[in-house]
């Protein structure tokens, strides 16, 4: 094997080490939680629909939650009973094994430590301050809300260092809701309830 045939490995390595410095300060920008609560109207709702293609549930409809009550309540049916949570886990296991394969596993963990050290607290206070404008000071619901964001984020991140930067991607599309201002919370029966 020539030196030359070694370049396209080390051509992922540099793009991965380019892009996720500049996705922590992409996503740290003031978006976090800032349209909760509106109507999907347009753009939201076509991202909610390509996310739930995506992921296998284009049947499934999206639902506005109308506010932090009715987030609460949806954040409590969240878990493995999730349809979307079992799917999303096997796409998590199987990005992973691939970003492994590509960096090795320290540099991996190393990386994904380090976007949810950057970018945790930024998206905990701006749950918190999304909270408190709806005059809440729900310290569960904060934690809620700021973990699926952060979990978006190391999914995000992992589809970088996976080389799978991919816009339709169901991490992505999940990741552009947030974008949004939005909180995807859980897929009950068809129903995806979006905050």
């Amino acid at each position: 094997m020539s030196d030359d045939e070694d370049w396209p490995d080390e051509a992922a390595d540099d793009t991965a080490l380019v892009l996720i410095p500049r996705f922590i300060a992409a996503a740290s920008g003031p978006f976090w939680f800032s349209t909760v609560g509106q109507p999907l109207r347009g753009t939201i709702r076509r991202d909610a629909l390509a996310w739930l293609g995506a992921l296998g549930f284009p049947h499934a409809t999206p639902i506005a939650l109308r506010d932090w009550r009715e987030a609460a309540e949806a954040a409590e049916g969240t878990g493995i009973d999730d349809p979307a949570f079992e799917t999303e886990e096997q796409l998590r296991a199987a990005l992973t094994s691939d970003a492994i394969d590509i960096h090795g596993e320290e540099a991996v963990t190393i990386v994904l430590t380090h976007v949810a050290a950057e970018l945790g607290p930024a998206i905990g206070e701006a749950a918190l301050n999304a909270t408190r404008v709806w005059g809440l000071d729900d310290f569960g619901l904060v934690n809620a809300a700021a973990g699926a964001g952060v979990q978006a984020c190391h999914n995000a991140a992992l589809l970088l260092l996976a080389g799978r930067a991919e816009d339709d991607h169901p991490f992505a599309l999940k990741y552009r809701l947030f974008e949004r201002g939005r909180w995807p919370i859980a897929l009950i029966g068809s129903s995806l309830h979006l905050f």
